[in-house]
């Protein structure tokens, strides 16, 4: 049972940044006008953020990055822990922590991890960041969490092109003695890895000829290898059955009850899986805030997107309590129960072209 608590650090700042292009589902002439409408309604999106060619995972990260550091007031030489989270790095090697901390300007006494993770991904990387911290007793850490999902997409796949957006996101991390307790609880299920998979272009089925060959799945679904294929229904079934566990099971461990977190921050997979969990938490709509309408699922920066987006005045003026919960590829799944404390959630940047290499 991966639960847990770590004493003595404070979630302290949180950026986003997404691409400056924004892209209507309306316009990509995949469903009708009466499916359009009825997927908007049903999934809650309508807008997404596509990142150009030039753009990728760690340039979103750095950018949030880059602006945290310098709006919270801190030298980069003070980070000495960095976890960066994605499922879409720059290369196949070096790691994107590597890439993160010689733009950030990191000292090489920092601490680098990599975690390729999906849209569990952010909530994976807090408690990897605060488990290093607690051991190591390092004072300040960043976790980076971002992906360009649309590069995985096929043009032609109804199914996943109007669902994914590009983000990328950083979280600070400090030492504080005497913090509330983070609480942590983290799972994965194997057996569901397929669901939420890109099958070419790895080591197991490397990259070729046949990599880019399209195959006609159904009436609005093609797709080549190197294409990320999801099958929705079951993302829904195993959101049911381990994420509302999961998120119980964290309450009781932290001893509190499904009224005292202030917010329930989900990832935003899609509104049917949000609305889901509602209902089974019991919880009022307007506690689960949502930036599905206008930014779609950003994979790992979905849960600090919707922060800075809906939460950042709350946060900022006093002491709230936060349960955070992603879910995805894996197929995996975690929640944290984070309190914080005049944190500082900084407005979106808006980014259109990669800021240094």
């Amino acid at each position: 049972m991966a639960v847990f608590s770590i004493s003595d650090l404070r979630f302290s700042a949180v950026c986003t940044a997404l691409p400056i292009q924004v892209v209507r589902n309306q316009d990509l002439g995949l469903l009708s006008q009466t499916q359009t409408e009825a997927f908007a309604r049903s999934v809650g999106i309508q807008t997404r953020r596509v990142a150009p060619a030039s753009i990728c995972a760690s340039d979103l990260c750095v950018a949030a990055g880059r602006c945290l550091l310098d709006r919270a007031g801190l030298r980069p030489a003070e980070i000495g822990l960095l976890v960066f989270v994605t499922q879409t790095p720059d290369y196949p090697l070096p790691g994107n922590s590597m890439l993160a901390q010689r733009r950030l300007g990191l000292p090489a006494s920092t601490y680098l991890v990599d975690l390729n993770q999906g849209c569990a991904g952010y909530v994976y990387g807090l408690a990897s960041l605060a488990g290093l911290m607690s051991a190591t007793g390092i004072e300040k850490g960043l976790v980076l969490a971002g992906d360009t999902l649309t590069r995985t997409v096929s043009s032609r796949d109804g199914s996943t092109l109007p669902i994914f957006s590009d983000a990328g996101s950083a979280t600070l991390i400090e030492r504080d003695l005497g913090a509330d307790l983070m609480y942590f609880n983290l799972g994965s299920q194997g057996q569901g890895a397929d669901i939420i998979r890109i099958r070419g272009g790895g080591a197991r089925e490397p990259f070729g000829p046949g990599s880019l060959v399209m195959g006609e799945e159904s009436d609005n679904v093609a797709r080549a290898p190197i294409h990320l294929a999801m099958r929705g229904i079951d993302v829904l079934h195993y959101c049911a059955k381990y994420v509302v566990p999961n998120i119980k099971e964290l309450l009781d461990f932290a001893n509190i009850d499904r009224g005292t977190p202030d917010y329930y921050v989900f990832h935003q997979a899609n509104r049917i899986v949000n609305d889901c969990l509602v209902r089974q938490l019991g919880i009022p709509a307007d506690k689960a805030p949502e930036t599905l309408s206008e930014y779609g699922n950003t994979s790992c920066a979905s849960i600090p997107a919707t922060m800075c987006c809906r939460l950042s005045e709350r946060l900022a003026c006093g002491p709230t309590k936060l349960l955070l919960s992603g879910f995805g590829s894996g197929f995996s799944w975690g929640s944290a129960l984070i309190s914080g404390k005049s944190v500082q959630c900084f407005e979106p940047l808006g980014i259109n072209e990669a800021d240094g290499r």
